[in-house]
């Protein structure tokens, strides 16, 4: 098989990246080991920028039309005091929105399929081809039981925090955090509310978020090296211990509520930006640049980095892949220092406040960013015509 393309993950970031390539003329693949429409853990939380990039690719009013109740507020709670923040109609999002990635992973891959991508899921993808002069021209896979060569002229690596593409590229980490939390999930119907709302006490932090179905995502945090000694026993338990001691009152509230799914961890990961592209390969979302949750701004990153990834593709120089580089780069690494700090969960309420104002001011450098893209991405009249 021959393509202009393969990605490689069929979540959020290549489920975009793969869509936004074939509006612009190119043959995609994209590709997963999975299966369509499961679920993966989340914070699911959008920010204003991932919001006005599903409006644009088409993507928001079936995500609205499912029911993702809409998010008016943001408050942060801290030891001694809480502060609630309006989310101001700004830049044609007046709301947020936190959907559950069963249907927000599903939308994106249903808009990659009706753009002309063809999807495959249940393909394991165990290797990169490469040429005499080390480009990357393809990919080795199992489909169904039998080996597969698919050949490509740029192979994308959206293929998660372990990405097999980015380690069989050997791209290097350019910056590393330092800390990392462990984080349990759980997910709860009864609790009434239309704000993200975040808990931030020291050694420990916590997070509400309103999903579908009328369910509200509660996540608790603390540093990963605490983590098997928190949870021995009793996942459970520990999850609803933690939550006592963050906040006695919403613990009282939960008491009202259901609980209606396991809860699930992630012993967490410190956080890493990797190089972006090279020859013939590129990687976005977890692939190459991955932040702790304790900031839940993983989606909104992978959606940005999708469409600056596919338009240097359709532009296809060097110039336009060096203006990746350094646009993501300039993006992210402030967004990554901020959050490593955060995630330290060794701070005063002073210094996480502050800490919390230049993360809110990155976000509004980014949000401009992305309000000056045009708003159809720049592409050559075919991409035959590109390639040649």
């Amino acid at each position: 098989m021959k393509v202009d393309a393969v990605v490689v993950g069929a979540r959020c970031a290549g489920a975009a990246t793969a869509m936004l390539l074939a509006r612009g003329g190119a043959r995609v693949l994209l590709v997963d080991k999975g299966a369509y429409g499961t679920d993966m853990l989340s914070t699911h939380a959008l920010m204003r920028g991932a919001v006005l990039q599903l409006d644009r690719w088409g993507v928001l009013p079936d995500i609205v039309a499912s029911g993702t109740p809409p998010i008016r507020s943001t408050t942060f709670c801290y030891t001694d005091s809480d502060t609630t923040v309006a989310i101001e109609p700004k830049y044609g999002v007046s709301a947020l929105y936190a959907p559950r990635r069963t249907l927000l992973d599903r939308l994106l891959v249903d808009a990659a399929f009706k753009s002309g991508v063809d999807v495959r899921y249940g393909v394991r993808v165990d290797g990169v081809k490469v040429d005499g002069h080390g480009r990357a021209i393809g990919i080795s896979a199992v489909e169904g039981g039998k080996r597969r060569e698919i050949t490509a002229d740029i192979v994308v690596g959206a293929d998660g925090l372990y990405s097999t593409i980015a380690r069989q590229v050997r791209a290097p980490r350019i910056v590393e955090g330092r800390y990392a939390t462990a984080v349990l999930y759980g997910y709860w119907e009864g609790l009434s509310g239309d704000d993200y709302r975040w808990w931030f006490k020291r050694g420990v932090s916590m997070g509400s978020i309103p999903t579908n179905a009328g369910a509200t995502c509660v996540f608790v945090s603390v540093p990963s090296a605490r983590f098997r000694d928190e949870t021995r026993g009793n996942v459970a338990l520990a999850y609803s211990r933690l939550i006592r001691q963050i906040s006695p009152r919403f613990a009282e509230r939960l008491h009202d509520s259901v609980r209606v799914e396991p809860i699930r961890g992630f012993g967490g990961h410190r956080g890493f930006i990797k190089r972006g592209s090279g020859p013939g390969w590129a990687l976005v979302g977890d692939a190459g640049y991955f932040k702790d949750p304790a900031t839940a701004h993983g989606i909104t990153d992978a959606f940005r980095d999708a469409e600056l990834l596919a338009r240097a593709i359709m532009r296809g120089t060097t110039a336009a892949f060096a203006e990746y580089e350094d646009t993501r780069l300039h993006l992210s690494q402030k967004l990554l220092e901020v959050t490593d700090d955060i995630a330290s969960l060794a701070w005063t309420d002073p210094e996480v406040q502050s800490l919390h104002r230049a993360f809110s001011a990155e976000m509004s450098k980014e949000m401009r960013v992305l309000a000056m893209l045009p708003t159809v991405a720049p592409a050559a009249e075919t991409w035959a015509q590109l390639a040649s």
